[in-house]
């Protein structure tokens, strides 16, 4: 009797449910849907600004009214998941975005359009940690594990740049709605197949009440940094709003952590963040976004104004960071994960990155695509694809199933305050360098056209930029090194803490 109590866990923890893989399908298509709509958008965004007659004062709510509800509500989307349970919380959130999506789609005037955004931002946030958390108690066998974390994680990355090829062929060729409207059948077809498909195991749920004031501090300190952060970049960092912002943003959140540490039922327990795998997998991944993210926005208008490629032959330009990507993750990351330690594919997969963008400092106006571009976004795309995969799987590893919710909102926090902070620091940076760099050359410039002179500085901003983003991308690797210390995941090992009778057999790493 024993022996059969023995056999049975490990016969039954690598099978995980039967349906797993078709779930991936659906929540991949579903990740695919949110990624795309980060970038998709801003291919669209010239038209649908001409169209609706919004300002140029007011262009940037198309952007920050997504990103301010995206960012804000993670943390509160990620503990309803955990509370509702993950399937209800995913097929709600597709069926939220697509409504959302038609709206704006349908928008006759820019207030319309700002809170199509900010409903998609939302529903954004009750979908994406549902999304990863249910592959982390779904797959429970490390190197399925792998597998399942190398698609998703190569659609995480590669599918911003899916989105500027899309957005230029619809903008191009359709008209800029339907940047829109291309999101609900990706909706119904993922909400209709994840309501079928996924089963989600039992005993995975926190019905602990809802930590209200974690919730309510939470939002309003993570709402008030993306908001200083994207001030910054319209207003200057010494404008007074973009301060009082960012010490609102300290204070609100440093009253979340007292608030999380002294509450019975956090809303995010302390222990996800304080393990030091997760913290340096949060922090490191944070920093690459914010070096990655400026970058699309710095080549986007290269290849465009300084080139003058087309929208979508811009898209196109993207597509070996895209195969980089894919790459990294699905045949660097997958198959070493369960072999090797996961800082010694982070912490080299970073400096990769960063050796791309190094390449990309000695951009010119006249530099050539395939000699420059093509090599430098190959390696940025190997390396990230590389560094993303284990981030992602590791960072929901080994949590209880109960805080799995959590745990996934906090990778997708990470990546959207990234994303807020990189465009805004980098952009901050590339303009006051274009600006400096034109008052010095255009008295001196009479043998050129002014125009060449402005292009030069435009070039020469983004490369200060990009001299920044490759320290960053470094510090990012050096804290994979030293803070990510997991081995070779036990797959046959349970979570252990509070609550282990409700536990599944999910992976833990070595410390």
């Amino acid at each position: 009797m024993s022996e059969t109590a023995l056999k049975a866990p490990r016969a039954a923890a690598p099978s995980g449910d039967a349906n797993r893989w078709k779930a991936l399908v659906f929540i991949a298509l579903a990740q695919l849907m949110v990624v795309l709509d980060a970038t998709i958008v801003n291919i669209a965004l010239p038209s649908a600004q001409t169209d609706l007659g919004i300002s140029d004062g007011n262009r940037q709510w198309v952007v920050t009214a997504y990103a301010l509800a995206f960012g804000g509500l993670l943390l509160f989307g990620g503990r309803i998941a955990d509370l509702w349970g993950r399937k209800r919380a995913f097929v709600l959130g597709l069926g939220g975005f697509a409504a959302a999506s038609a709206l704006g789609g349908a928008a006759t005037t820019g207030a319309m359009m700002f809170g199509a955004r900010a409903l998609q931002g939302v529903f954004g946030a009750l979908l994406a940690p549902a999304a990863l958390s249910l592959l982390a108690v779904m797959f429970t066998d490390a190197k399925e594990r792998a597998k399942a974390f190398g698609i998703y994680g190569a659609i995480a990355g590669g599918g911003g740049a899916v989105g500027l090829i899309l957005g230029g062929f619809l903008t191009e060729y359709l008209d800029w709605r339907w940047t829109f409207f291309v999101n609900i059948p990706f909706a119904v077809v993922a909400a209709a197949g994840a309501y079928f498909v996924i089963r989600e195991p039992e005993g995975g749920r926190n019905r602990s009440p809802l930590d209200i004031p974690g919730v309510i501090l939470s939002t309003l300190g993570l709402v008030a940094l993306v908001y200083g952060f994207t001030r910054a970049e319209s207003d200057g960092w010494g404008d007074t709003v973009t301060v009082s912002m960012f010490v609102a943003s300290v204070v609100l959140l440093l009253a979340f952590v007292v608030v999380e540490s002294k509450v019975k039922a956090p809303l995010l327990p302390l222990r996800v963040v304080t393990d030091r795998n997760r913290g340096g997998i949060y922090l490191s991944l944070g920093l690459a976004i914010i070096g990655m993210f400026g970058l699309f926005l710095f080549l986007t208008y290269y290849l465009q104004v300084v080139k003058g490629y087309s929208p979508v032959k811009t898209g196109f330009a993207f597509l070996p960071m895209v195969a980089g990507m894919i790459t990294g993750s699905t045949q660097i990351g997958a198959r070493l994960m369960t072999r090797v330690p996961a800082r010694l594919l982070m912490g080299p997969g970073f400096l990769l990155a960063a050796l791309g963008m190094l390449l990309l400092t000695q951009l010119e106006i006249d530099s050539s695509y395939a000699a420059l571009l093509l090599p430098a976004m190959l390696l940025l795309g190997l390396g990230m694809g590389t560094a993303f995969m284990p981030a992602m799987s590791l960072a929901t590893q080994g949590v209880q199933p109960r805080d799995a919710g959590v745990a996934s909102a906090m990778v997708n926090t990470s990546q959207q305050v990234g994303g807020a902070i990189g465009t805004a620091l980098l952009n901050t940076i590339a303009a006051s360098a274009t600006t400096s760099y034109i008052k010095d050359h255009i008295a001196a410039a009479s043998a050129k056209p002014q125009q060449l002179v402005k292009l030069e500085g435009m070039v020469h901003g983004y490369t200060a930029a990009i001299w920044v983003a490759v320290g960053i991308l470094a510090l990012a690797s050096l804290i994979a090194f030293t803070f990510v210390n997991a081995g070779r995941p036990d797959t046959t090992a349970v979570t252990s803490g509070d609550g282990v009778e409700d536990e599944l057999p999910v992976p833990v790493v070595a410390h």
